[in-house]
């Protein structure tokens, strides 16, 4: 009798041995995200006979190790049979194993696949991509990175990409695909199955323009002066250098800047929103940008704050103020490595990070909007309040900019005190609508002359666009010409000054550079 048991217990164990050694690993498919854009990952889960293991391979990191017990207790919570039971090894392979995967996405695609290798679950995954965090009751969480992975779902002919419900309205901004909104597993196993499908995601309309109106031009008073300079920035993305005492409004300046620059096209929407979709920071009720970014990162912060970095490079504050504004309040205070790794972006319009596993460049073409006081106290020749900084002092101070930084800045501007008599007026000035329309009329022009180039404003031109587009008359180099004597201008300065003069011209409306525009351009380069 006993030798009867053993023979039936191996032979019911041989049953079980042969049925897994004879089933296919089961395949589903998810995504990575690698700087701002996505990869398609193969989720592959194979069943065999042995000791119960659960591993996770393929350059997994912490999260996505720890998915194995949320992805077991979902299954379990949504009455299915978990990969919990003996003599069951479950390997999961992220592929390709090469690349870092990151974050709770991959537990739906896991819990997927296994259900699949367990033939607990029949359907064909091949066109479709999953991405999802798993609760473990079995609910559906957000994930980051929504609007790269439906762009390169587009690009690689899936035809379904299945996602939480809070970010269906994020991945319904591509168009021809078919988004599905997941709440639960047990929903998405039922739509799968055919049982009851689940209603595609309506198309994410783009709007045509969106502008900003929090600061208003005209509630500023006084500051004719700074204000001129920020709408020659806006209507040539040029940088901005604001040096006045304290109170004087240089802030509240820079952030109306915002309110007169042109809305954002269909194109720079998907840009923007997807840097901020891999940075984490979509609100689910409003899955898009709908203007353009104003970042304002503290003094204190990092270099790898500003430009992006990490063991697996993300995106930092210039990368994420493309399209729009950088803010750097008091910029004296910023440590001096902080504004130098500036240098690059501001010369290219890109940020390169580079790390020992690899390097990523981000774009980070933006308007960078800097203030400062003259001195540490704030009141070096202001009529009203003394100065108590020693010249050494002073001198410290203003060399935590250097030569070549500040010369990549193209507007420099002196903000003064606003007198009392033009603080108590009720005229207001200029409505930021009224200079956004002039801006909007330069940027036409801007965008017709670089048609079929690869950057649309005049900030953006190499020395072969300026020898094209920028070329002075007689009296425009004899006025050149005397001003590089006097002000010791550098060629980067000469060739900034040329590109100043063409945006006041398109600002006129005119053709062609003439002394005046170049006078009003050499008016915004430092005096000293």
């Amino acid at each position: 009798a006993s030798s009867a048991l053993k023979f039936k217990i191996l032979a019911e164990r041989f049953k079980i041995f042969s049925l897994k050694i004879n089933r296919l690993p089961s395949k589903t498919y998810s995504a990575a995200v690698v700087g701002l854009d996505a990869q398609p990952i193969e989720v592959e889960v194979d069943l065999s006979f042995g000791l119960h293991v659960f591993n996770i391979v393929g350059l997994p990191d912490k999260a996505v190790e720890e998915a194995k017990d949320r992805v077991s207790a979902a299954i379990k919570n949504s009455g299915l049979v978990p990969p919990s039971r003996k003599n069951q090894r479950v390997v999961v392979n992220l592929a390709p194993a090469d690349l870092k995967k990151e974050g709770p996405k991959y537990d739906l695609p896991i819990a997927l696949a296994y259900l699949l290798a367990s033939r607990q679950l029949k359907f064909d995954p091949q066109s479709k991509i999953f991405i999802g965090e798993l609760a473990l009751d079995g609910q559906i969480r957000p994930v980051s990175g929504v609007l790269p992975t439906a762009l390169m779902a587009r690009t690689f002919g899936f035809a379904e990409l299945v996602v939480p419900r809070e970010n269906a309205a994020e991945a319904a901004l591509v168009d021809g695909l078919n988004i599905t909104p997941a709440g639960n597993l047990l929903e998405l196993v039922h739509h799968l199955t055919k049982q009851k499908i689940v209603s595609p995601a309506p198309p994410t309309p783009l709007p045509e323009r969106i502008i900003n109106p929090e600061h208003d031009f005209a509630y500023i008073k006084g500051q004719e002066f700074a204000k001129r300079a920020l709408e020659i920035a806006a209507a040539g993305n040029h940088n901005v250098l604001m040096s006045g005492p304290p109170g004087s409004g240089k802030t509240l300046l820079a952030r109306a800047l915002v309110s007169i620059l042109p809305g954002l096209d269909k194109e720079e929407i998907l840009e923007t929103t997807k840097i901020f979709s891999v940075a984490g920071l979509i609100q689910h009720h409003q899955p898009l940008l709908t203007s353009r970014p104003f970042r304002s990162p503290h003094h204190t912060s990092s270099a790898a704050a500003l430009v992006g970095g990490g063991s697996i490079p993300k995106p930092g504050e210039i990368t994420l103020a493309h399209r729009g504004v950088l803010f750097l309040d008091e910029f004296p205070e910023f440590d001096r490595p902080v504004l130098e790794s500036l240098r690059q972006p501001l010369e290219d319009g890109t940020v390169t990070v580079s790390r020992v596993k690899g390097s990523l460049t981000f774009p980070a073409k933006f308007i960078l909007v800097a203030t400062m006081n003259p001195c540490p106290c704030g009141f070096l020749n202001d009529p009203l309040k003394d100065c108590f900084c020693t010249p050494f002092q002073i001198q410290k101070y203003r060399r935590k900019l250097s030569g070549p930084l500040l010369d990549r800045i193209d507007l420099h501007v002196e903000v003064p005190r606003v007198k009392y008599e033009k603080l108590v007026s009720e005229n207001l000035d200029a409505l930021s609508a009224q200079t956004r329309e002039r801006v909007e009329r330069a940027r036409e022009i801007q965008r017709k002359r670089f048609s079929g180039l690869e950057f649309n404003t005049n900030s953006e031109m190499k020395l072969k666009d300026i020898k094209i587009f920028c070329r002075p008359d007689e009296a425009c180099q004899e006025l050149l010409k005397i001003a590089v004597a006097r002000y010791n201008l550098s060629a980067r300065a000469y060739h900034r000054v040329l590109k100043l003069g063409r945006t006041i011209a398109d600002l006129a409306a005119e053709p062609n550079i003439t002394p005046d525009h170049l006078s009003e351009a050499l008016q915004y380069r430092p005096q000293n």
